[in-house]
């Protein structure tokens, strides 16, 4: 082979793909190849600094948190701008707003109708008692009864079950299906903010950058009904020092909850609370499907950290 300049060596990377490839991988992977090419001329990247990337990358990946990266680096925000921008044109920008998913979904949480704990009855205290409760409804205010709710938060010291060996796999994590007026109500504990592991590839870039690695308190949940738009999104507890200023991106209008403190424990008997707690209103609202791949429980991508 003669040798190349970076221009031709760029053409033959592009052109080497086969005809039997895939069009829109190859079109991806193309414009990523030349954007990185362009990168290393014009920042002038040493072989050090490459290869230190490189190593830095199988760290990120083969420790789990590549999902943290693209949260943090603001890709998982992005996505969902041009959702909402694409929703926005087409007159479909009324519901409850979604927000990233995050990394830490697991399917297959325990099912309840109605009403259940996330946290585990006979605990010790881990935190503010609280009951969140609502209905599902469509835009129009109608109740959707059966929807499913998936709902998970970290513990305590801001970990998920699954990825964490001390707690068990479906540790606050439930599925809860919506009564005939499409209520629901789960009993919990408010969550803490948590901050991204210390001594890690994630650290280690937003240290080299200079930005903190903390998020705010906050409730994940995936909403799934026949012929609404599956709804993936997550809800702030108010005070937090953090709440507008997330690692990820993430807090929006309309998501931040409500705290009404000392709320009676008449009525709340079966959720076996006993004393004055905090309860937490809110509905969910959604859209309905433009097509049947919207309302399916496939509409959502499922991300393991692998």
């Amino acid at each position: 082979m003669s040798d190349l300049t970076q221009t031709q060596l760029l053409q033959r990377v592009k052109h080497s793909n086969r005809p039997n490839g895939n069009p829109r991988v190859q079109k991806i992977s193309a414009r990523i190849v030349g954007d990185l090419f362009r990168a290393i001329d014009e920042l002038d990247i040493q072989p050090d600094e490459f290869w230190a990337g490189v190593d830095w990358l199988s760290r990120l990946c083969s420790g789990g948190q590549a999902g943290l990266i693209t949260a943090g680096l603001g890709f998982d925000r992005l996505l969902d701008i041009r959702l909402d921008e694409a929703d926005e044109r087409a007159g479909r920008n009324a519901g409850t707003p979604r927000a990233i998913e995050g990394p830490l979904y697991i399917a297959g949480a325990p099912l309840s109708k109605y009403e259940t704990r996330v946290d585990e009855a006979g605990e010790a205290q881990r935190g503010e008692t609280m009951v969140m409760e609502g209905r599902v409804v469509d835009v129009n205010g109608q109740p959707v009864a059966g929807a499913i709710i998936d709902v998970w938060h970290a513990n305590e010291l801001g970990r998920y079950s699954h990825f964490d060996p001390d707690q068990a796999e479906y540790a606050l994590r439930r599925r809860i299906e919506t009564d005939a007026q499409g209520r629901y109500r789960f009993r919990s504990f408010l969550p803490p903010g948590y901050a991204i592991p210390p001594n890690s590839p994630t650290s280690e870039l937003f240290s080299a950058i200079g930005r903190h690695g903390n998020r705010p308190a906050h409730i994940h949940f995936l909403v799934v009904a026949p012929g609404l738009r599956t709804l993936t999104t997550q809800v702030n507890v108010p005070g937090d020092s953090f709440i507008d200023d997330d690692f990820a991106f993430a807090t929006r209008d309309g998501l931040i909850l409500k705290l009404e403190k000392n709320t009676s424990a008449k009525g709340y008997e079966s959720l076996g609370v006993k004393e004055p707690f905090t309860r937490v209103p809110f509905d969910f609202v959604m859209q309905p499907a433009a097509d049947e791949s919207e309302a399916a429980p496939q509409a959502r991508v499922a991300r393991a950290l692998a």
